[in-house]
């Protein structure tokens, strides 16, 4: 009886765990720092040509001097997105 509860505990966590998807995109994203497209609000123009899903990325330099790397995907009303942000180092010999 115990081994049949188990077994059925474990089925019922390894079909839940299927049920995530990966890579979706389905939270607010990242808030906007001073330079991120988004830091003012969306911006006026609508990227009417890129497919809805693709992806794009932006490099700026932050208040603090660091470079930043992010990347948006466009969203289905066309709004932008920040799914991923990157800082690259400081010192230029510790890049590789």
């Amino acid at each position: 009886m115990i081994e049949k509860i188990a077994t059925m505990a474990v089925t019922a966590l390894l079909l839940a765990s299927c049920m995530v998807v990966s890579g979706s995109y389905s939270s607010d994203g990242l808030a906007p720092i001073p330079g991120s497209i988004t830091y003012n609000g969306q911006p006026r123009t609508k990227l009417t040509k890129s497919p809805i899903g693709s992806s794009f990325p932006h490099t700026f330099t932050d208040q603090t001097g660091r470079e930043v790397e992010e990347i948006y995907i466009i969203q289905p009303d066309r709004t932008l997105l920040i799914a991923e942000r990157h800082y690259r180092p400081f010192l230029a010999w510790s890049r590789r």
